[in-house]
């Protein structure tokens, strides 16, 4: 064979792969119940929002962007006019765990993942609050805040993305913003 009748083997078989490939993902479907709620997806609803009264939505956006400043979070996107904040902070995500795990296997000349950095994303997002005719009600507002956490090993690969689900942490959220909202409404 020559030279070229072998780039154009290559370059047929290159082709043959991709055609595969195409008709393989073609051949995937959603599952049937990938936007169907799971049984605990109600309850993290109701741990991640709020109905808060008597604020207007642009005061409320301004005194959570404040209280999620306050909590080390830098404002990555903000659309008031669509109710949303997203904001998150770098943190490291190093383990002595995993450290101690590394070092032990590569004794034995196995590789352990170990974790280095991690970003925690912050959604904020707000809409008016409806009376019961479907009216929206004046100075009410439903917000709901999503917290998830990005990690990225040694190797600045992402390794994995939690969702953050303790309540704790929400709860201090909705406490710091009741008291932002108090100051907001103050004008302090």
């Amino acid at each position: 064979m020559t030279t070229s009748s072998l780039r154009c083997v290559g370059i047929g078989g290159r082709l043959i792969g991709l055609i595969a490939v195409a008709a393989l993902v073609g051949c995937a479907s959603i599952p049937k119940d990938a936007l169907v709620p799971t049984p605990d997806s109600l309850e993290r609803r109701q741990l991640q929002s709020r109905r808060l009264d008597g604020i207007s939505e642009t005061n409320l956006l301004a005194a959570s962007a404040g209280v999620l400043q306050d909590l080390g979070f830098n404002i990555d996107e903000s659309e008031t006019r669509l109710g949303v904040i997203v904001a998150s902070k770098d943190r490291s995500a190093w383990n002595a765990g995993q450290i101690t795990a590394a070092v032990a296997l590569a004794l034995f000349g196995a590789y352990y993942p170990v974790d280095k950095t991690q970003k925690i994303r912050v959604s904020l997002v707000t809409r008016p609050a409806l009376a019961a005719d479907g009216t929206p009600r004046p100075d009410s507002q439903i917000l709901r805040i999503t917290i998830q956490r990005l990690v990225w090993s040694i190797e600045n690969q992402l390794t994995r993305i939690d969702s953050i689900e303790e309540p704790a942490v929400y709860q201090e959220f909705f406490d710091r913003l009741s008291k932002s909202i108090f100051l907001e409404l103050q004008e302090i």
